[in-house]
């Protein structure tokens, strides 16, 4: 209770909400997970919003996230530092690097691992980046499932006055991304020089701010690395980095409806996961080429509210 008051205290003119990341381990991994939390579930159609690291793994050390299933929904995974390799069902392999996009429709059901790649493992080094998920349109729930990856070069950057973005997804100050969304969508990637300054217009119904590293001020507060910043419909805010800083910039269109989520399953039907969890057990799912030892179903019912 004494820490939701802080985040309400917090809250001004433009900022709604501030979501603190919850810890935990995943792989051996220290994960900070902001989305869902109480205070709110969803941010446009982000569902899920994990900070993976920093951590720096030994030579012959690495992350090793085994075969797991997913059904109505798009997994993003963006680097800072690092490198995976993305296994799936449709026999994509590939390697992302920081900047890259890999961006899996999960659709009717997909499944997926995210390992580190031989050479880096061997080598060792740092590893950061975010997870997403981004919840389908009810007319796309059940979609083939498909795979994309777009280079960092590709992806349009703008630079001005100590401020450098690259556009993940969706559009931001005139530009647009390649990578192909099922709804409108805010994902940016800025990084803020010590004194810079960024304003973050109110052209998407739904915004949030994750301070990624540093520390900004905005809305007459402070706010350190790690918080995600919930902005309130309608009012534009400007950031400023006391230090060289970097933050990401997440929402969009609102969902079309209510959502359920379990495990690795989102959907608008309760009926749905339950099916996609027991097709998992029963070893309904597609395999991954190259693959073996998959993830068990927990043992807990499925058909969680979140909107």
């Amino acid at each position: 209770m004494a820490e939701d008051a802080a985040r309400a205290d917090r809250a001004g003119p433009a900022i709604e909400t501030v979501l603190v990341p919850r810890t935990r381990e995943l792989a051996g991994v220290r994960v900070g997970r902001v989305l869902p939390a109480m205070q709110r579930r969803m941010v446009g159609p982000f569902v899920f919003l994990d900070e993976m690291g920093p951590v720096l793994f030994r030579g012959g050390d690495g992350l090793d996230v085994a075969p797991h299933p997913h059904v109505g929904l798009a997994t993003v995974t963006y680097l800072f530092e690092g490198e995976l390799l993305h296994r799936d069902s449709l026999g994509s392999v590939q390697v992302i690097a920081p900047g890259a996009v890999n961006w899996m429709t999960a659709g009717r059901g997909i499944a997926h691992s995210e390992r580190t790649p031989p050479a880096a493992r061997a080598a060792g080094g740092r590893l950061s980046g975010i997870q997403s998920w981004v919840a389908l349109p009810r007319a796309h729930e059940e979609d083939e499932p498909s795979f994309a990856h777009v280079a960092a070069e590709a992806l349009p950057t703008l630079e001005e006055g100590g401020v450098r973005l690259r556009v993940i997804a969706g559009a931001f100050a005139g530009a647009r991304s390649p990578v192909r969304v099922l709804s409108e969508t805010l994902y940016v990637d800025a990084a803020l020089a010590a004194g810079a300054r960024l304003e973050v217009p109110a052209d998407q119904e739904e915004r949030t701010i994750l301070v990624a590293s540093g520390e900004i001020e905005a809305d007459g507060a402070r706010f350190p690395a790690g918080q995600l910043l919930v902005l309130r419909r309608g009012a534009p805010v400007v950031l400023r980095a006391p230090s060289t800083s970097r933050v990401l910039l997440l929402g969009g269109e609102p969902i079309d409806g209510e959502r359920h989520v379990w495990w690795n399953f989102v959907s608008s039907s309760r009926d749905r996961i339950e099916q996609a969890a027991a097709d998992w057990r029963a070893g309904r799912f597609a395999s991954i080429p190259g693959e073996r030892d998959p993830i068990p179903l927990p043992e807990r019912p499925p058909g969680v509210r979140i909107r």
